[in-house]
């Protein structure tokens, strides 16, 4: 945890920036003052903290842009799945008088301190928001690509693909669906309450703000619409290769029955 001296000199107002860099940041044997295991949090120059989450998230506070720049230069070895356009997510956070913690829509969070489980609740779910917001920019570009071809069953029962564009959408689908299922257990609360209880309503409130429930319940409303899209798709590719089959097996008892009959023809003709 980040020890009461940098506590301190966060001063009464901080910023934290989150960057959704990639699929995957590797965590392990990262150098730094840890200051949290869970995420991994690492202090930053003299007064500033990095919070580093394992599916691709680093969340930076009070860190100036050229620190900014150097941490992300020292992380690039260890992103995997690099995005080539971040997701990005900014809160400001500021020390207030007030007995309880405040979420104002569009304005500061408002803390009683600047505690290391305040600020850890905050980067949880900046994290959360730009991963969010990541997959339902995927979905949306699958569902593009799907609108066309459901417009030309709709218009003629019938699609003009071929197997290998059916295919394709189908692996578009299945991409989707295998990034966003389960990277990010949105649902789950961070680490940080379990010792920190109190800060529940915190968390809770600015859950609220940044809509997370409602989003991953459009987002999986988007995702199931994929997977049936390409259940469809399937069914279309293996009825056209029944139908084929079909086919070749009645040319195939056609050439039967037509050999058969000049075999006939042949034998009573001698």
């Amino acid at each position: 945890m980040i020890p009461t001296p940098l506590a301190n000199r966060l001063g009464r107002r901080v910023t934290a920036h989150a960057l959704h860099v990639g699929d995957r940041i590797n965590t392990t044997g990262f150098e730094g003052d840890a200051l949290s295991a869970v995420p991994l949090a690492v202090r930053v120059g003299k007064a500033g903290v990095a919070v580093l989450f394992r599916y691709g998230v680093v969340v930076l506070i009070n860190l100036s842009p050229e620190e900014e720049v150097t941490l992300l230069e020292r992380l690039s070895p260890r992103i995997e799945g690099r995005l080539t356009r971040f997701e990005e997510e900014t809160a400001t956070a500021e020390l207030s008088s007030e007995i309880e913690d405040q979420v104002q829509a569009g304005g500061p969070v408002q803390l009683r301190d600047m505690s290391p489980e305040r600020l850890l609740v905050i980067a949880d779910v900046l994290a959360k928001s730009v991963v969010l917001a990541h997959d339902e920019r995927e979905a949306a570009k699958v569902l593009e690509i799907i609108e066309p071809f459901a417009k030309e069953l709709a218009d003629h029962g019938r699609t003009r693909r071929n197997r290998k564009g059916i295919l394709q959408l189908i692996g578009n689908a299945l991409l989707v669906q295998h990034r966003v299922s389960g990277r990010v257990a949105v649902a789950e609360k961070p680490d940080a309450l379990w010792d920190r209880p109190d800060l529940e309503r915190l968390y809770a409130r600015l859950e609220d703000e940044y809509e997370l429930k409602e989003r991953v319940d459009a987002l999986n409303r988007k995702l199931a619409v994929v997977a049936e899209t390409a259940n469809t798709l399937a069914d279309i590719i293996d009825t056209r290769r029944s139908l084929r089959l079909e086919l070749i097996v009645v040319v195939l008892i056609a050439f039967e029955i037509v050999g058969t009959f000049y075999q006939i023809y042949a034998a009573r003709g001698h």
